[in-house]
């Protein structure tokens, strides 16, 4: 039987803040957004950055590195399935505690581990922490935003992607050499330990989430958030219409939702493929492209030093030009550069910069889906929205890192390996395309 879901009415009250300009506080929330994100690509870039030692210490083969990457990747599709709606239930705070105890606990295991199997018990437990706070990063981010900013803070957010993995890299160059790869993971483990503490003191639910899940003592807690973001206190909340939906998941088949869903699942998909499969594989292409392991760390920092960069400006662009036309234009740009990768004659100089702007155009381009999300999905659905969207793209994250490790032992050089695995970006810019939204 359907339930009735509330929704607030359009309203003038003090609680429509999308023309205010946005407090030090909402700024705040966006920043540890920001930070939290760091995760992701301390996550993905620890391993790939550790791939060499660890396969030597193992003695693993490119298709057993390749299970590692992977494992990662299916926690966090799990978490996006399973964890991350629960944000539109329980609240984004706790679902924020609860994703990041998981990393601290998978990462700092990993530092202790000495077993291949549990690595990879650990890698998920790591990976289904992430795919808890990564929807709920995007939704908190929309939600704690002014309609000026909301496009540049939600792809702001996922510039702390890359400046995560910047850092890991750095990290990784220089301790890895001369105390190990189960360092990194130790220090990884502290860091989430510390994030998990600034969740806890510092992080709270957003407006629309607090009006949208009522309780008893909804207007005090209302009127403390209102406060901390200098808006003046309420007599009463906002008056409440019913709404009917089915619960959970089904509502994004809904007639409002269901082709939107059908077009950016696809396109999640096959941005995720290409993305995960060259931040996961381009440190190890570039050492065997015959760089030593300092500089070939160097392109992948490099490469993310490209993804902050494209990630702050595919929101500012996409509010100017449109996300659509903003998002296909970077996805063929970056498939013409592999293209060029593939092609040419690698020189370092010509590694690192293509690297550079592959980094730019594939990464910035593809987070541009998040504030395409952030608008598709209004906010009582948006952590299921963006969850299920992302948890379909991390079906394509499991499948590249793996398939690029067994075509590349089956004899497959980089020149074909770019070509192929650069068709995708085509797709994922064609479905953004398709979207029909007046809000993009």
């Amino acid at each position: 039987m359907a339930s009735p879901v509330l929704h607030t009415t359009p309203t003038t009250q003090p609680t429509d803040l999308s023309h205010r300009p946005m407090s030090g506080f909402q700024w705040l929330m966006v920043g540890i957004c920001f930070i939290l994100n760091f995760n992701d690509g301390i996550d993905v870039l620890i391993v790939s950055f550790s791939s060499t030692a660890i396969m030597a210490e193992w003695q693993l083969s490119k298709a057993e590195m390749g299970y590692v990457f992977s494992a990662g990747l299916a926690g966090m599709t799990l978490g996006c399935f399973l964890i991350a709606p629960l944000a539109d239930r329980w609240g984004r705070r706790t679902i924020f505690l609860l994703s990041v105890a998981m990393i601290a606990l998978g990462m700092l295991g990993v530092g202790i581990c000495r077993l291949y199997s549990l690595m990879l018990a650990l890698r998920f437990l790591t990976g289904l922490g992430i795919g808890g706070i990564l929807p709920t990063m995007a939704a908190t981010a929309a939600e704690f935003s002014n309609r000026k900013y909301q496009d540049f803070n939600v792809g702001l957010v996922q510039a702390g992607w890359p400046i995560g993995a910047i850092l890991t890299g750095l990290f990784c160059a220089k301790y890895i050499p001369d105390y190990g790869w189960h360092s990194a993971f130790l220090v990884a483990g502290g860091l989430a330990v510390l994030m998990w503490l600034l969740v806890f003191f510092f992080m709270t639910d957003s407006l629309e989430f607090m009006l949208n899940n009522r309780h008893e003592n909804s207007l005090s807690a209302v009127n403390r958030l209102l406060n901390r973001m200098t808006v003046p206190a309420l007599t009463a909340l906002p008056l409440m219409q019913p709404e009917t939906r089915r619960p959970g998941a089904s509502v994004l088949f809904s007639p409002a939702y269901k082709r939107n869903t059908l077009v950016i699942w696809v396109a999640a998909f096959f941005g995720f493929l290409t993305l995960y499969t060259l931040m996961s594989w381009v440190p190890t292409i570039a050492k065997d492209a015959g760089l030593p392991f300092e500089q070939a760390t160097g392109v992948g920092i490099m490469l993310n030093i490209g993804a902050a960069l494209g990630s702050t400006a595919i929101g500012a662009l996409g509010s100017r030009f449109g996300l659509r036309p903003t998002i296909l234009t970077f996805m063929l740009i970056a498939f013409a550069i592999m293209q060029v990768y593939a092609f040419s004659t690698l020189t370092p100089v010509l590694i690192f910069s293509l690297v550079l702007l592959i980094g730019f155009f594939v990464q910035g381009g593809f987070n541009g889906i998040w504030p395409t999300l952030s608008r598709l999905y209004s906010a009582s659905v948006r952590a299921t929205g963006v969850g299920y969207t992302v948890g379909i793209g991390r079906l394509g994250a499991i499948l590249g890192p793996l398939l690029f490790g067994y075509l590349a032992d089956g004899g497959l050089t980089i020149g074909p390996l770019f070509v192929l695995f650069s068709i995708p970006l085509l797709v994922m810019g064609g479905c953004i395309w398709a979207l029909r939204s007046g809000k993009l």
